[in-house]
């Protein structure tokens, strides 16, 4: 049966359909990038909302920047915006739900103008980004903005045909500031620390570059609240659409499978209103901070210990590398060893809970959450989920030979060949750089951690780091993955 409002009445009794009316709800919200984790979590959330009898306001639009976009528009499209849930785990409460939340899809490249348009409305009053990690155009190692991207420069150049996320947000605000509009929020869900500073600093390093005025209405009256987001959302594969359609006979174009996990901490900082989304779940907070960093240093930083070592080592999904009791063992001691001292008290959180339930959702062999997605773009996401931890060892003195593995394992996988002699997809955007750094070589270790986009100028300039880091590369190199783990535990 074919995913389309026509066919909802007909599915099954076990299957969550919306309760409300879709053509009244209005679109309040635009979400930019509409990917899995999007369409599991904000949306979800909203869906819940609408299902309540509320948030008949905050409707989703969703718009696609990149050409690759276009193939999620034409999949909600053809079902009428429609998709599944579809939830995957060993426990007996899971859920099968088509969402309608989102009810319509722009894509840039069809028509910049009509996705300007739509972020000018006045009925738009928050703009969330789910954009990665890597979309912010800022330094990794700084902070700051990269105004000399060449991409940066042509929506300068060319602000009513942007094709930044930046660029976009800056020629509505400008014509909303022109037509006396209350700006909107700006409302990050990606897994970055601090994500609507991150935000903020690149929309206000934008619109500096093109109306210093404009820049100051936006620094005063746009709102960027921080948040926290967890949910485990591997790639839809065509495995899962047949395992849908077999169980429940929804033909559904692309669905979405997630962990039953779900959990949102957000500051609550709107400057023009927002969904009651703590009637839901949604945990409200001044500070989002230590929620923050526990989970970017625990959950997003332990799947970097996981992903490439795990590669190395022939795994090829994250419940196998729970499996590997040796890994398994590694990857809780980093938690445990080297995040959790440099946390902060997070209320309502019990950490070694939190741990317990961490090292549980990796092990979830229903969802087959694969190594590629989770070792992607290393170049984004090490400096966001590991480095900070290391930084702060470097700062404390204290023992550095987990974290650097893991730093080790990068440089490694960056060959992409396990020990088995198998090769593996090595995805990051800056694949060519980090590989050209990452080469062998008698001066390998100096050129790796000399990749200043990366590891800035603090970690190279450490020399317990640069030690720690050329021991454990050298025995990854002898000694293999084993043998390297095994010493490694053996440290403390």
């Amino acid at each position: 049966m074919k995913l389309k409002a026509e066919s909802l009445s007909r599915l099954g009794d076990g299957i969550l359909t919306p309760a409300y009316d879709r053509s009244q709800v209005k679109q309040g919200i635009v979400h930019i990038g509409v990917g899995g984790f999007h369409r599991a979590h904000q949306a979800v959330y909203t869906e819940m909302l609408l299902n309540r009898g509320e948030a008949s306001d905050w409707g989703i639009c969703g718009v696609g920047l990149r050409a690759e976009d276009r193939s999620m528009q034409q999949a909600l499209v053809s079902q009428d915006y429609l998709y599944t849930l579809y939830e995957l785990g060993d426990r007996d409460d899971l859920q099968i739900q088509v969402v309608g939340a989102i009810g319509d899809f722009l894509l840039a490249e069809e028509d910049a103008e009509a996705v300007i348009r739509k972020l000018a409305d006045a009925d738009t009053r928050i703009v969330s980004l789910t954009i990665t990690e890597g979309g912010y155009c800022t330094d990794d190692s700084t902070g700051e903005f990269l105004a000399d991207l060449p991409q940066i420069r042509h929506d300068i150049e060319h602000p009513k045909t942007p094709a930044t996320v930046f660029g976009f947000l800056t020629e509505a605000l400008a014509r909303r500031r022109a037509a006396g509009i209350k700006p909107f929020t700006v409302m990050s869900c990606d897994n970055l620390p601090h994500n609507g500073k991150v935000a903020r600093t690149a929309l206000l390093g934008f619109a500096a570059l093109r109306d210093a005025e404009l820049c100051d209405w936006i620094a005063d009256n746009v709102t960027f609240p921080n948040a926290m987001v967890d949910r485990i959302t591997p790639m839809t594969t065509d495995a899962h659409r047949r395992q849908l359609q077999q169980e429940t006979g929804i033909e559904d174009a692309w669905p979405v499978v997630a962990e039953p996990f779900l959990q949102w901490v957000l500051e609550d900082r709107f400057c023009n209103g927002r969904p009651a989304w703590e009637t839901v779940g949604v945990q409200f907070t001044d500070d989002v901070t230590p929620y923050e960093e526990m989970k970017i240093g625990l959950l997003n930083g332990g799947h970097q210990a996981l992903a490439y070592l795990g590669a190395l080592l022939g795994h090829q999904y994250a419940h196998e590398t729970m499996q590997d009791a040796q890994l398994c063992r590694f990857v809780r001691a980093y938690m445990d060893r080297d995040v959790t001292p440099r946390l902060r008290e997070a209320p309502g959180i019990d950490l070694e809970a939190y741990k317990d339930s961490l090292i549980e959702r990796f092990s979830n062999t229903a969802i087959c959450d694969q190594i590629s997605r989770i070792g992607y773009d290393g170049s984004s996401r090490l400096p966001k989920f590991v480095l900070p931890t290391l930084l702060a060892q470097i700062e404390a003195g204290v023992p550095l030979h987990r974290t650097a593995l893991i730093v080790a394992a990068w440089c490694q996988y960056q060959q992409g060949v396990d020990e088995n002699g198998d090769r593996f997809p090595v995805g990051d955007p800056r694949a060519g750089q980090v590989q050209l750094a990452a080469r062998p070589g008698a001066d390998q270790v100096e050129r790796f951690l000399g990749f200043e986009e990366v590891f800035g100028r603090r970690i190279p300039e450490s020399r317990a780091f640069v030690d720690a880091f050329r021991l454990q590369l050298e025995r990854l190199q002898t000694l293999g993955v084993r043998a390297t783990l095994e010493l490694t535990l053996a440290d403390g």
